[in-house]
């Protein structure tokens, strides 16, 4: 069986757009079809939405927070820590600024909206946090990166419980990604 970085290699950056997306669009389609099965009150589900500056600031500084302990992490250990096969640099590293922003958007609020928004709502932080791990396969090829996906699950999932705001957690989630993003943008650039 081929790994999926290997899988991405032979893929063109339009091919790889478009399984990100199909990909993206099914986790919303499933958040969709389960909250219809499980949300039995649509106001307090709605509840988890409220905008207020908070949100940025939380969500904004957990962000940080976790993206400037990965960086550090990367410099201390070794590289094949952070090997996922080169999938996060393949989708991230040939993107102009204005396209990362918009992928992270959208992963960050269609991963969120299932983890948070529909599982840990439903079945709490423990199953939310194991299946966002599981779900991310490619971090399986190391028990360095499992571990790190499941860690930054709970943490996530916990603020999620601290402040019943799913938008936190998807301005989290957007900053991380944005983040790290740029970063292997930067770095695949300066390899060049």
């Amino acid at each position: 069986m081929q790994k999926q970085g290997d899988i991405l290699k032979g893929l063109s950056k339009k091919q790889v757009t478009f399984h990100l997306m199909f990909t993206q669009c099914l986790l919303i389609a499933v958040s969709i079809g389960l909250g219809y099965m499980l949300i039995g009150d649509l106001d307090q589900w709605l509840k988890q939405f409220d905008f207020h500056m908070d949100v940025l600031w939380i969500g904004g500084a957990f962000g940080i927070l976790v993206v400037t302990a990965d960086l550090i992490m990367m410099k201390l250990l070794p590289s094949r820590y952070y090997d996922d096969g080169g999938v996060n640099e393949r989708i991230f590293a040939d993107r102009g600024f204005f396209e990362i922003m918009v992928l992270a958007f959208i992963i960050a609020v269609s991963e969120e909206l299932l983890f948070r928004g529909i599982l840990q709502f439903h079945f709490g932080l423990v199953v939310a946090s194991i299946v966002f791990a599981v779900i991310h396969i490619r971090y399986w090829a190391h028990w360095f990166l499992i571990v790190n996906v499941l860690t930054l699950s709970f943490v996530m999932g916990i603020i999620y419980d601290q402040t019943g705001n799913l938008l936190v957690t998807i301005v989290m989630h957007f900053v991380i990604d944005f983040l790290l993003g740029l970063y292997m943008r930067h770095q695949a650039r300066s390899e060049e």
